[in-house]
């Protein structure tokens, strides 16, 4: 089965497009797609123009965004270094941290990977598979 893209809800799309577009933009992910009604932004689709894999919206049933324990979003990076980045750029933009960047040898021997919640609590990681 092939996943065609995840979404997460957020309760402030100012605050979660300025945390995503930091935190993305090391792995190679950009806003492209805005999606806006009656003039509000109520999401974006991050990816490439021609492949939107991760959004970011306010629930279309209006009651806020709240997030399930045991759930997280493995992006994928292509080295360990974006990796780092991605931690330090959610970091900065009021994610926090649930997994310093390093080796996570229990999954395999080359898989590096850094855990972080985004500002509405949503647990995301980053990882590298490749060997360094």
């Amino acid at each position: 089965m092939a996943i065609d893209h995840v979404s997460v809800g957020v309760t402030n799309m100012k605050r979660s497009k300025a945390f995503y577009d930091a935190a993305l933009a090391p792995l190679g992910m950009a806003p492209v797609y805005p999606v806006e009604i009656h003039g509000q932004l109520v999401g974006v689709g991050y990816g490439t123009p021609d492949k939107l894999s991760f959004w970011i919206q306010l629930p279309i049933n209006g009651q806020p965004a709240s997030m399930g324990n045991g759930v997280h979003i493995a992006f994928r990076a292509e080295k360990r270094a974006a990796v780092d980045a991605f931690f330090l750029a959610a970091l900065d933009q009021g994610g926090t941290e649930d997994g310093r960047p390093g080796l996570r040898t229990e999954y395999h021997p080359d898989y590096y990977g850094a855990f972080v919640r985004d500002p509405d609590g949503n647990k995301i990681e980053a990882c590298s598979h490749g060997h360094e």
